[in-house]
């Protein structure tokens, strides 16, 4: 099929599973691998790229695990090389890294979630995709709450965050309960 990766800044689209999706992660998880030293298990793919037959947003969301965050200007440096550059996101525990298609820097391809190795957020971004792939009534409820947003509108990524937020939470919850 192969989806075109890459969103607008606040656009907020959604297309079919592409199983290429999964090859491209594996692809870069390489380069991220060899340019930071980190252990490929430190490399994760999240979101719903990494589950299959669920609409999506076309970027690739990388979990990527360290175990000190204020060595990052350090991994500034490394994943620059392969095209990563650091957004202005303001995040507890986490720093939000893309790669973009343009040389203007608007249409991103992947976005890295750099968080604490084995920190509650690495263990819930795990288990919420974990648990979308093994509970199919679960995919299905994600993917209309996501497109009853998407066909009010098609910019608003805060907006969209937000009306998916209540069903993330939960999801995050059941990990303590299991």
């Amino acid at each position: 099929m192969q989806n075109e990766l890459g969103i607008a800044k606040n656009q907020v689209k959604l297309v079919d599973y592409d199983p290429y999706w999964n090859i491209l992660f594996k692809e870069i998880k390489t380069s991220i691998c060899a340019v930071t030293s980190l252990q490929e298990s430190r490399v994760q793919h999240i979101g719903s790229t990494a589950i299959p037959n669920i609409k999506s947003k076309p970027v690739i969301d990388i979990l990527l695990g360290v175990d000190h965050l204020d060595q990052v200007d350090t991994y500034d440096e490394y994943l620059k090389t392969i095209g990563f550059y650091r957004l202005k996101v303001q995040r507890e525990n986490e720093y939000v890294y893309a790669k973009f298609k343009d040389t203007h820097f608007e249409i991103k391809t992947h976005f890295i979630h750099m968080v604490p190795f084995e920190s509650d957020i690495w263990k819930n971004l795990i288990f919420f995709r974990d648990y979308l792939n093994t509970h199919p009534e679960k995919k299905i409820e994600y993917q209309t709450i996501k497109q009853s947003f998407v066909h009010l509108q098609s910019e608003g990524i805060q907006e969209y965050t937000a009306h998916k937020e209540a069903f993330i939470k939960n999801i995050f919850s059941l990990r303590h309960s299991l």
